[in-house]
């Protein structure tokens, strides 16, 4: 049974690298005519469900212990319990870590191991992606920008869309495979063009890190593929997505489930998405999934649904089956027993600020940002907005803080918004004192 075990990996292995090997003239067309490649558009458990499968651990063929063969002493290994026959918890994901919040507030809403030590296999992309995206916020980046592939990157193995050496693919088409295909090529691609190498992209990984807060994290290597001294969290795996939905440019490409890449000698690779709950779990538009021997199968998700966007982490389940499982069921209890009131907009205030010793005796003002109280669904507490904002001396930019707006939930403030300039009032001058005399001469 083990030796047919064994076979039937290797199968699968083989299976997914001649899916992604194969040239347009192949797998490409079958996929657009719906031929024998069409059924990944059913979502074919061995092909496309979950190729890193066979590309990140060839462990399977050299005989080492799988996923699939997780075992109670393993689970042992980091204090965990199985708590997947367990009537005491809401909720009893199968794996070694767990961890659901609401992402606005960050607001835990189940965790369980959620500081242990743990691989957590390609979920190191999301920090990849974060640097990333906040690059091309910052400007130093643009979709369009040529990036030039090395020998090391084309080299990469594991899961990859097989760039060409020496070849330069446009940055936007890198970021897409990164998010789809869980490019390993892709990511060293890019981080040696934005750091020079991927040791010092790692360095920048790591600072990152410490900036949100992620206390339990060490990166080594900016791929995911198993590396000593590599760890991370459930907590600090929903810090780093949560902080990665603020960037507008993750969801151009995290709802998309197939594309394609084309390499500048006229090969293509088709490009499915790991993340089957996109299709599966209604709200789901981001994610990452990753898989290791060590780390078992993991995916950090995100869906949405009206005003409430939730984070859910699994790391560690026996089988992909169980980490979508997991997550969906985390997804569900949020969504049941929980809600998000949007309080206030980001919109300008209907009530001005006055000004003092300024050309202007009023500004408008906006908050910085909406505010949402996240809440049990059926939370009646009283809930209260009050605007404190003094009287401002000019001058005045916009963009200056002004006051704030304070959300009170059963007479206790449970948020804080700054109220800022909309815009600009400069300061009275001498002249404009004399012009104001000489006008109120004439009454």
């Amino acid at each position: 049974m083990k030796k047919f075990f064994w076979i039937s990996a290797l199968c699968v292995g083989l299976s997914a690298a001649a899916l992604f090997a194969a040239p347009v003239g192949a797998a490409s067309a079958d996929i657009r005519r719906g031929g024998a490649c069409g059924a990944l558009r059913e979502e074919a458990e061995i092909g496309w469900e979950e190729a890193e499968i066979g590309w990140e651990e060839a462990e399977i063929g050299r005989g080492e212990t799988t996923a699939l063969e997780v075992s109670q002493k393993e689970w042992a290994e980091v204090g965990l319990k199985d708590v997947s026959a367990s009537a005491a918890e809401p909720l009893a994901p199968a794996c070694k870590a767990a961890y659901l919040c609401d992402w606005r507030s960050g607001t835990p809403v189940y965790k369980r191991c959620e500081s242990a030590h743990l691989p957590i296999a390609s979920m190191c992309k999301i920090m990849t992606m974060l640097l990333c995206f906040e690059a091309e916020e910052a400007g130093r980046i643009s979709a369009d920008e040529p990036i030039a592939v090395s020998e090391r990157a084309a080299g990469m193995g594991g899961s990859q869309v097989f760039l060409e050496a020496g070849a330069s693919y446009p940055a936007g088409d890198l970021l897409e495979s990164i998010c789809i295909a869980s490019a390993n090529d892709s990511c060293v691609a890019m981080a040696e063009r934005l750091c020079g190498s991927e040791r010092a992209f790692v360095q920048k990984m790591n600072e990152r890190a410490r900036e949100l807060g992620m206390t339990d994290t060490n990166f080594v290597n900016c791929t995911g593929l198993p590396a000593n001294g590599q760890y991370s969290c459930a907590r600090d795996v929903a810090l780093m997505l949560g902080e990665l939905l603020h960037r507008d440019g993750y969801f151009r490409y995290s709802r998309t489930w197939m594309d394609e890449i084309r390499h500048p000698e006229g090969r293509v690779t088709q490009m499915a998405n790991t993340n089957k709950l996109l299709r599966s779990y209604v709200g789901c538009d981001g994610g990452k999934t990753g898989y290791t021997a060590e780390a078992g199968f993991c995916i950090a998700a995100t869906a949405a649904r009206g005003d409430l966007r939730a984070i859910s982490v699994v790391i560690g389940a026996p089988d992909s089956k169980a980490r979508f499982a997991g997550a969906g069921e985390m997804f569900d209890y949020i969504f049941a027993n929980y809600t998000s009131r949007a309080v206030l907009s980001d919109e300008v205030l209907p009530q001005p600020c006055e000004v003092v010793g300024g050309r202007k005796e009023l500004i408008s003002v906006r908050p910085a940002r909406a505010a949402h109280l996240f809440c049990a669904a059926d939370d009646t507490d009283a809930v209260d907005c009050v605007i404190e904002l003094p009287p401002a001396r000019a001058p005045i930019a916009a963009g200056d803080v002004l006051g704030r707006a304070v959300i009170y939930k059963n007479g206790v403030e449970a948020d804080s918004v700054p109220l800022l300039a909309n815009e600009d009032a400069a300061r009275r001058g001498y002249f404009d004192s004399l012009r104001d005399l000489a006008q109120n001469w004439n009454y």
